[in-house]
């Protein structure tokens, strides 16, 4: 499932391509046809994200909501629009250029109030400029529940998935299965303006990088990693492979749903 730096950079993709223009909106599969026809015609007027819902406003007409799951896609192209295939949920087109949206768990135009509902039932995002830890930091200060399953929760905190989660606990040396309460507010400050910092540099290369600088495999002379998910990590997915800092073999359990990793000398119980 993508992460949240990928939906801020969608939303800042169609803010670019779209934002302030009348655009064309239709459904060639036929699943948002009622929506589509709604927002047909209409100037894009706000696009913005919070974890990993995308909001696209269209003034009175309501917002698009769309959170792409598991499977969901969008690619973005220039004109000529080349003709869209029966699995397009939504086309947005303009004179410059399209996006075609593809499998979405939600695609659904929704009201202010709607929108509201959405927002106030998730946590703080790093990524949006008003948000703060200190809302996360209430539930995971008084929570038995591990420092990684809260993580993962989306009302605790939105937008950081399975990578985020953990390569921030690796970077700080958190042990995973460590309960909420027993972190100190000086660890989470620390690993919440690490994701902060983490998911701007993800929006901004559009992969995630996680490595220091002193780490890289052109500082440390080892080979760069192989792996379809692209930028550099320390731990995630990389199981049974020795650590780069300590040796260990990173280890792999499911937790919240996903596969955990984590190193075991790094991140000391």
């Amino acid at each position: 499932m993508p992460e949240g730096h990928t939906i801020h950079r969608l939303a800042a993709d169609h803010d670019l391509r779209f934002g302030g223009r009348p655009l064309r909106a239709s459904s060639p599969q036929g699943k948002f046809s009622d929506g589509a026809a709604l927002v047909d015609g209409q100037v894009l007027e706000d696009a913005e994200a919070h974890g990993k819902h995308l909001f696209l406003g269209f003034g009175p007409s309501g917002w698009v909501h769309i959170h792409l799951g598991l499977f969901g896609k969008y690619g973005f192209g220039d004109a000529p629009a080349p003709p869209p295939t029966d699995t397009v949920r939504l086309r947005l087109l303009n004179d410059a250029g399209y996006a075609d949206l593809r499998g979405p768990t939600t695609c659904a135009l929704i009201t202010d109030g709607e929108k509201q509902a959405i927002h106030d039932r998730l946590g703080p995002d790093p990524l949006r400029p008003d948000d703060t830890g200190d809302k996360a930091w209430q539930r995971i200060s008084k929570s038995r529940t591990t420092v990684a399953a809260l993580l993962m929760d989306q009302k605790v905190i939105a937008g950081v998935g399975n990578v985020y989660r953990a390569e921030v606990l690796f970077r700080h040396g958190i042990d995973p299965y460590r309960p909420g309460k027993d972190l100190t507010r000086a660890e989470w400050d620390a690993v919440w303006a690490d994701l902060v910092e983490l998911m701007r540099e993800g929006v901004r290369l559009n992969r995630i990088d996680t490595v220091r600088p002193e780490h890289t495999p052109e500082a440390m002379g080892r080979p760069p990693r192989v792996d379809d998910h692209g930028g550099e990590v320390y731990v995630y997915r990389r199981a049974n492979m020795p650590c780069h800092l300590c040796g260990s073999e990173i280890r792999t359990a499911g937790l919240a749903a996903r596969n955990l990793f984590w190193c075991p000398g790094c991140q000391k119980p």
